[in-house]
């Protein structure tokens, strides 16, 4: 993803994690990790505090200490590209209408020109491929917060999980850690910005 703007914007360092968890997301959906990111992986620690999200880290970790890149790159290609598709078909017009290149594409580049983003000439995936929104959502976490939950509500909560969901029942332990890291991310996702929905709607004053 390209952008017209690069101005940095202040981040607090939970944000600041969201953005890189976001991207962590999209890059290992969008291509099979090389062994310096593999070691990386092998090397997180996560506080056992038993929520979700510390489990999935974890089991992560575990995977790719376990994991080899050439298998990774078969595994990769088998789950989510195919020869005519993957296991898992990563796009929201696939989860939303069943086909490719629908509306929910349209929708996406919609908003992302009003943003000022566009298509890296050099990706030939369609922009509502899981891992082009994954990096979206860094992008305005990091430069534009205030349009983060809008995006999120209308781009991912109606169909990320599912997809999460289905990369986690794949047969390669790696990209089933994958799929349930990014599930519990996602949920975690979405109840905040349930929560910050909630906290700016307008509520009608009750007639005198």
């Amino acid at each position: 993803m390209s952008h017209a703007t690069d101005l940095p914007a202040a981040l607090d360092e939970s944000d600041a994690l969201r953005a890189d968890i976001y991207r962590l997301l999209g890059r290992l959906i969008a291509a099979p990790p090389d062994q310096p990111l593999l070691d990386f992986l092998a090397g997180l620690e996560a506080e056992d505090d038993g929520a979700p999200l510390s489990q999935s880290w974890q089991d992560l970790a575990h995977a790719a200490h376990a994991a080899d890149s050439e298998a990774l790159a078969r595994a990769h290609f088998r789950h989510l590209i195919g020869v005519i598709q993957g296991e898992v078909v990563p796009y929201a017009s696939w989860y939303l209408h069943g086909t490719l290149m629908d509306e929910p594409v349209v929708a996406v580049r919609r908003d992302l020109r009003q943003l000022g983003l566009e298509r890296d000439p050099e990706v030939k995936e369609p922009e509502d491929h899981l891992a082009a929104l994954c990096d979206a959502m860094a992008w305005l976490i990091e430069r534009a917060p205030a349009e983060q939950a809008n995006f999120f509500t209308h781009h991912l909560a109606s169909w990320g999980e599912r997809c999460m969901r289905d990369l986690a029942a794949v047969d390669t332990p790696f990209y089933a850690s994958v799929g349930r890291l990014g599930l519990a991310y996602l949920a975690m996702e979405a109840e905040r910005y349930d929560a910050a929905l909630s906290a700016v709607r307008i509520v009608d004053p009750a007639p005198n």
